[in-house]
């Protein structure tokens, strides 16, 4: 609950899988990604995450003709208190910087960069191939449970 607290008043960039992880409830990361989220709907700290979410939580639901789970899904990315970023040409441009920079993947870098043009201090994900980045700190999961 700490790093919960750490989060107070700042921005907050998310990858993709936290949010896969809270919808779909996994076992496994369901406690810390409520707090999270639960956090996020009391207004606590601003979260962001760009149009490149919305495509990779799609093709699961679409590819098994789920639509219940992609309406799930579409609502929390574009009706909540989450905010979902266009990818730009400040975006992308800023995108292919971190990538030649730091050897990033291309949805990586845009995550990371629309998280950092929203002004995020934070960036919360599981994927821990991220390496460090000096403007904005990574919260991976894992190391969080």
């Amino acid at each position: 609950m700490e790093w919960i607290n750490a989060l107070q008043g700042k921005t907050v960039g998310l990858d993709t899988a936290p949010l896969i992880y809270f919808i779909e409830e996994n076992p496994k990361y369901i406690e810390t990604v409520r707090l999270f989220f639960e956090a996020m709907d009391r207004g606590s700290f601003l979260v962001v995450t760009s149009t490149v979410t919305l495509l990779e939580v799609l093709v699961h639901p679409l590819r098994c003709n789920n639509r219940e789970l992609a309406t799930e899904y579409r609502d929390i990315l574009l009706n909540s208190k989450l905010m979902t970023l266009e990818v730009s040409n400040v975006i992308a441009e800023q995108a292919a910087q971190l990538r030649a920079v730091h050897n990033i993947r291309t949805p990586d870098a845009i995550q990371i960069s629309a998280a950092l043009d929203a002004r995020a201090t934070y960036f919360f994900t599981n994927d821990i191939r991220l390496p460090d980045i000096p403007s904005i700190q990574i919260l991976s999961l894992d190391s969080l449970i």
